[in-house]
This record gives C-alpha cells, structure tokens and sequence, in this order.
C-alpha cells in the first residue's frame, strides 16, 4: 500500500546507454542520491536481436524514503525490473515473463518534493532516450502536470495510510489471537450495518 509509479519502455538506440546513464549520475550527485551502475554498454554500441538476461544494462538510483528507481535494459534494449527478471526471467508462464518488462517504484514517504522531481527527470529522460515510455503516475502528476492533483492525492494517501494506523490502534490484536482471525473479526466489524 502506498502510492507508486509504473513504467516501461525501450532505449531509442544502444550508443543512448552511456549519456543516459551520465546524466543520471550527475543528477543524482547533485542531490545526493545514491545510484549504481551495471553494464554501461552494450557490446560493439548495437542492440541484440535476441533477448538475453544477462547482463542488464543501465543504472539504478535512490532518493531517499524511495524504493529503488531502475533504468536498466535487455540486450535487445527493452526496459526491465532486474529484481523481477531475477524473479519471473525464466518462468514458463507468460503472464509472470511479462512482469520482468514492468518496474514499479512505491514513491509515497519521500514526499511531494522528491516525487515531482523524479517525474520531470523522466519527463525529460522520456523524450530524450526512451521510446514507447509509458508511465502511470498514481498522484496523476505525470498525468496532468498539476501541482495541486499531486498534493490532492499524495494527502488522500497519507490519510488512508494514516486511517489504517488509527484502525489498528483502536481495534487491537486481542490475546492468542493469530492475524487472519484478527482480520476477519476487523472485517465482520467494519461490515456491520450502523444505527444511525
């Protein structure tokens, strides 16, 4: 739980790899972000016809209070979630290889500020290294540009989260009782019909 973006894409073209991930790095040094680099290119500067695991191509970085954001590719240049090719790479079911194309970053405790800022990096990187990029934005910012809808839904997220919190604060575990039988009675409890 906690509000997310969801991306993927492909690099325009291979000799894009090494800009790309200098950009990143410096922008990363100026805010102090952590980051980290894989293999900066891919061999003789050409994409793969064929679509190898390994190695992944591209660099990953932190801001803080972030999950991990990850610009990595394929050999044939396809963007992909190196923890979920690591997960779902070499699943027989194509439902769960899909999932290796398809990175999600939960962005929710590092506030508005750093969430703006990471979505105009991709706006820019987008247009600059990326084809078919698509983003979804659950505070609608990449969406709408809209400074008020990402401090509208980055508020309705916290107070669901802070709703959640209260709810367990005032509706304990009782004594023996294991978590599923604390969630149905939670359940059963908030289904009630109320007298008004």
């Amino acid at each position: 739980m906690g509000l997310s973006i969801h991306y993927s894409g492909q690099l325009k073209d291979a000799v894009s790899l090494l800009p790309l991930i200098e950009e990143v790095e410096d922008i990363c040094s100026v805010y102090g972000w952590n980051y980290r680099i894989l293999e900066p290119s891919f061999p003789a500067n050409n994409f793969n016809d064929r679509e190898f695991l390994s190695p992944i191509y591209g660099s990953c970085f932190t801001p803080p209070e972030y999950e991990t954001i990850s610009l990595t590719f394929l050999s044939n240049g396809v963007m992909v979630c190196p923890a979920r090719v690591t997960f779902f790479g070499n699943s027989k079911s194509k439902t769960e290889r899909n999932y290796i194309y398809h990175t999600s970053v939960k962005t929710q405790f590092a506030g508005i500020t750093t969430h703006a800022i990471v979505i105009n990096l991709f706006r820019y990187l987008s247009d600059k290294y990326f084809t078919n990029f698509k983003m979804t934005d659950e505070s609608l910012y990449w969406e709408t540009g809209d400074e008020n809808v990402l401090r509208k839904n980055f508020k309705q997220y916290n107070d669901l989260l802070e709703n959640f919190s209260l709810s367990l604060q005032t509706f304990p575990v009782e004594e023996g009782e294991d978590l599923t039988a604390y969630f149905e009675r939670l359940l059963k409890y908030i289904s009630k019909p109320r007298k008004s």
